[in-house]
C-alpha cells in the first residue's frame, strides 16, 4: 500500500496541509482547499505533493516554495497572494494518507514529534558514546600533550648547522616529556589510590611485600662494605 503525505479532509472538504503546525500555535495548521483551486493550480499542487520532493519534505510548504506555478511563481507565494491559505485547528483535520487509513492531524503531530525526539536522543547518545568511549594510551598522551606543534625550522644563528636552534628544540621537547611524565605519574597515583579504595587487600599485600624485601638490602650493603675494606 502506497501512502501519500500532506493530504487530508476538513469535514467533507479535501485539503492539502501546507504547515502541520503554525509557528507559535502548535494546535493550529495551515491548509488549502484543493476544490477551490483552478485546474492548472490544482494539477500543479497535486504533482508537487506526489513528487519525491513533496513526499520527502517534512513540511509541504518547503516543497511548494521551490515549485513554480503555471504562471512561473512559487506555488506557496501564489496561494498566499490569492488568499487560498486557511488556518484550522489540527483536531479538525483528518489525514488520509491511504484510502483505508485515517488519523487526526493533532495525533499525527504528536507521534512525529516523539519520533523526532527519539532520533535526536539516539544521535546524542551516539555522540556521547564516541566522546566518552575507551581511549588508548596513545590517545591519552596526545590529549595531555595538546595540539601538535610544527617543528621549528632549523635556522643557523652564527653557525652553519644551526646548533642553537637544535638545542632550543631539544630543550622544548625535553620539557614537554617531563610534563607528560608528571601527568602520567599523577594519573597512575590516582588510579592506585582508587584501586586500594575498591579493594583494601591490595594495600595490605603491598605492605607485606615491602616488609619482606626490606631486610635483604642490609646484607647486600654489608657485603659491599666488607669488599671495599678487603680491597
Amino acid at each position: 500500500m502506497s501512502f501519500i503525505r500532506h493530504v487530508g479532509r476538513h469535514g467533507d472538504r479535501k485539503v492539502a496541509v501546507i504547515f502541520r503546525e503554525v509557528p507559535g500555535e502548535s494546535h493550529m495548521c495551515l491548509v488549502t482547499y484543493t476544490e477551490i483551486l483552478n485546474r492548472q493550480m490544482h494539477d500543479a499542487l497535486v504533482k508537487c505533493i506526489e513528487s519525491d520532493i513533496g513526499q520527502q519534505a517534512e513540511s509541504l510548504a518547503d516543497a511548494l516554495s521551490r515549485t513554480l506555478s503555471p504562471e512561473g511563481n512559487p506555488i506557496l507565494q501564489t496561494l498566499h497572494v490569492e488568499g487560498k491559505l486557511k488556518k484550522v485547528n489540527t483536531e479538525n483535520i483528518i489525514m488520509t494518507p491511504a484510502p483505508n487509513t485515517k488519523i487526526k492531524l493533532n495525533e499525527l503531530n504528536k507521534i512525529l514529534d516523539e519520533m523526532k525526539l527519539g532520533e535526536d536522543a539516539i544521535k546524542k547518545l551516539a555522540d556521547m558514546d564516541n566522546s566518552l568511549g575507551m581511549q588508548s594510551h596513545g590517545d591519552v598522551v596526545r590529549k595531555m600533550r595538546g595540539p601538535k606543534q610544527p617543528s621549528p625550522a632549523v635556522v643557523a644563528s652564527g653557525d652553519l648547522l644551526g646548533d642553537a636552534a637544535l638545542a632550543k628544540q631539544r630543550l622544548e621537547q625535553a620539557t614537554r616529556m617531563k610534563n607528560e611524565a608528571k601527568g602520567l605519574l599523577a594519573e597512575a597515583k590516582r588510579l592506585s589510590e582508587e584501586a586500594k579504595t575498591l579493594d583494601p587487600s591490595i594495600s595490605k599485600a603491598a605492605k607485606t611485600v615491602k616488609t619482606a624485601t626490606a631486610p635483604v638490602t642490609a646484607p647486600i650493603k654489608a657485603r659491599r662494605t666488607r669488599a671495599k675494606v678487603t680491597v
